[in-house]
């Protein structure tokens, strides 16, 4: 184990010693004694996230279009280590693991309580951090993991299909729809973000992209959806130009201007322009030279608000 692997251990194991100490303290006798958390009994079993879901309500989604994606894929290897799974690389990659008392334990930068524990499946809530601090105590989120042999030789069946979205998800969701659809205001984050496909060869769209990092604990990039952002040149525009605004894409594919994205400290004849002319080049060059399909969430279409950098050149491609 290397100098820099033990700093790390020994850092996020005294954090939590400390950050339970202190939540138990004065809560009643015999808190202090809880025993330290052991992953022994399932150490080299291969658990997969199948659900989770918001502990208030059980749901995946929120108002905002938010998904609670079940993407983990865990191993406890040692007592001081486990290892996550990177679908970017293909493989896993052990982490520090930091254990408390009452059943919290700390990995790849989460704080997590274990509720259940069998070689079949586990079950633990995902603890709020703030700074230096948690509380064992509050928690919003619940993960369930079932072992690669329950699912494949007890259930069955593949661990995507668990993962699919439960019934109450999609009655949520389409209810979500059917608000967006009423009033353009209500339009939320789509799952799969609007699509912008050009008409011509001198328009070119990027739809950006975070590149996810194992060591932040982001598996999923959620920003690539919740705060979509796209950059499109147009070549041969009859002027250079260069604006950001947001707009909403409805259930149609039709685009309405929201805003512009870039400050005016106050000058309002300023902001008023820039309003008029960056709407003019939505309404032409956008609309005309680019197919733009509405996003989607669990196949349902709606509208969706977006984020665009439009830069027009004089110049052809």
């Amino acid at each position: 184990m290397s100098a820099k692997y033990k700093t790390a251990l020994l850092l996020l194991i005294a954090t939590i010693s400390t950050i339970t100490a202190c939540k138990y303290r004065g809560v009643g006798p015999g808190h202090g004694e809880k025993p330290i958390i052991s992953f022994k009994s399932v150490e080299g079993i291969t658990f997969i996230e199948v659900s989770r879901k918001q502990k208030s309500n059980g749901l995946s989604y929120n108002e905002y279009g938010y998904h609670l994606t079940p993407d983990w894929r865990l191993r406890f290897v040692s007592a001081d280590s486990a290892a996550l799974y990177s679908p970017v690389k293909d493989a896993f990659f052990n982490f520090p693991l930091a254990l408390g008392t009452d059943s919290v334990f700390n990995i790849a930068h989460a704080f997590l309580k274990m509720k259940k524990m069998s070689k079949d499946s586990l079950v633990f809530e995902l603890l709020e951090a703030q700074g230096d601090s948690i509380d064992i105590h509050k928690s919003r989120v619940v993960m369930r993991l079932f072992s690669e042999d329950y699912i494949k030789n007890k259930l069955h069946t593949d661990f995507k299909d668990l993962q699919r979205a439960s019934k109450n998800d999609t009655l949520f969701v389409r209810g979500l729809v059917t608000k967006a659809d009423a009033d353009i205001k209500k339009a939320f984050a789509a799952s799969q973000p609007v699509q912008m496909v050009s008409k011509k060869p001198f328009v070119t769209v990027v739809k950006r992209k975070t590149k996810p990092s194992l060591l932040d604990n982001k598996y999923a990039t959620d920003d690539d959806y919740l705060t979509p952002v796209y950059d499109i040149v147009i070549h041969k525009a009859y002027q250079d130009f260069d604006y950001s605004f947001e707009a909403t894409i409805d259930s149609a594919g039709t685009w309405h201007y929201n805003k512009p994205l870039v400050p005016f400290l106050g000058d309002e004849q300023v902001k008023d322009n820039y309003i008029k002319v960056s709407t003019a080049v939505m309404n032409t060059y956008l609309k005309l030279f680019i197919t733009t399909l509405p996003g989607e969430t669990l196949g349902m279409k709606h509208a969706s608000t977006i984020s665009v950098n439009v830069k027009g050149l004089t110049a052809a491609k």
